[in-house]
């Protein structure tokens, strides 16, 4: 029997690429019940039917809840008796978020919040958050919006008392939604040149399955206020189109530059210097704990911490650069992947 048996999930922003991957994994377990919240019901109805087709005897512990993180009464609604959640409704998309700030704000902060809250409120066992590298060092709308989500969770973790709140914070996951590498296959499809915003640009790679990994490292190990981090790898934009054109046929001679868009880094950080100073090696993984000082400041003019980690800031420079070679490794083993060299009858 496993920790999750008869329990319920609540999984926020369940129909995206996360909630998906963690559904793979959880349905066939002894985990009670499942619940997918989200405000797409074409993604709700699409993901029922795809469950009752490959998975008859345990698509009826998956239940649908239609809403949004915003609206505080809809998360509500949805939570009543839930045990443990897992936070991944966001607004993702570096761009969108450049030209509507606002927008990223009333979903990644502010409905953050409202899950917390309620949450609490319901006295949920544990919620797990998540975050990205872009919070790290922010300096687009939708970084600096998940940044202010991480301080929410952490702030809320203070005096959540029966309710674990922590927070993962991970890199690019190869193929989810809205990623590079599905757009570069449809490109080589359609005969055209894969487009590349700098290729000197390095990324933290990681797969669905290895954010699954982190989230529940998080929730089996985690403690209030932590923000978890996996050491993950990482490659160069150019490694990466050009382990896509080996696969599937293109042509890396073509690769064509097109610049930097809106809001976007030359690299990624997972954890600030900073951070560093008081983060834990926990093998696989780093965790920064909660800072628990409180707002007396006057007493840290007399007495303060001398010594510090030797850890500097870990970041998709500084972390192991994959080769071409290990980035196919890494790609083959995504179903995704193998089901569009099967579509284009490639032998792998």
């Amino acid at each position: 029997m496993s920790i999750y048996a008869g329990k319920t999930l609540l999984i926020t922003g369940g129909t995206g690429s996360f909630g998906k991957a963690v559904l793979n994994r959880f349905i066939k377990e002894d985990i009670g019940e499942i619940r997918i919240f989200s405000r797409d019901e074409k993604k709700q109805d699409d993901m029922r039917h795809d469950l009752q087709e490959r998975f008859p005897e345990n698509a009826e512990k998956v239940k649908f809840f239609i809403g949004d993180v915003r609206d505080i009464d809809s998360v509500r609604a949805a939570m009543h008796e839930v045990d443990f959640i897992f936070h991944a409704a966001a607004l993702k998309q570096v761009p969108s978020c450049e030209f509507f700030p606002l927008e990223a704000v009333k979903t990644n902060v502010l409905g953050t919040d409202n899950v917390l809250t309620a949450a609490i409120d319901e006295k949920v066992k544990s919620v797990i958050c998540l975050s990205t590298d872009k919070a790290a060092y922010p300096v687009n709308a939708m970084g600096t919006s998940k940044a202010m989500m991480e301080k929410v969770i952490v702030a809320k973790s203070r005096n959540s008392r029966e309710t674990r709140i922590c927070c993962t914070r991970y890199g690019n996951v190869l193929c989810s939604r809205g990623s590079v590498i599905p757009l570069w296959i449809e490109q080589i499809r359609k005969g055209s040149p894969i487009t590349v915003t700098d290729g000197a640009m390095t990324r933290f790679i990681m797969s669905l399955d290895e954010a699954v990994d982190l989230v529940l490292f998080a929730f089996q190990r985690g403690e209030s206020g932590d923000i978890l981090v996996q050491k993950a790898p990482a490659c160069t934009i150019q490694t990466q189109a050009e382990a896509v054109c080996e696969l599937f046929g293109g042509n890396k001679e073509d690769i064509k530059i097109i610049g930097i868009r809106h809001g976007e880094k030359m690299f990624e950080t997972l954890l600030t210097n900073e951070e560093c100073a008081h983060a834990i090696d926990m093998g696989d993984f780093y965790r920064v704990p909660c800072d628990q000082r409180d707002l007396n400041y006057d007493k840290y003019f007399v007495t303060g911490d001398v010594e510090r980690n030797t850890l500097t800031e870990f970041n998709s420079n500084n972390t192991k650069l994959l080769s071409v070679e290990q980035v196919k490794e890494k790609l083959l083993q995504l179903e995704y992947i193998r089901e569009e060299m099967d579509s284009m009858g490639i032998v792998y």
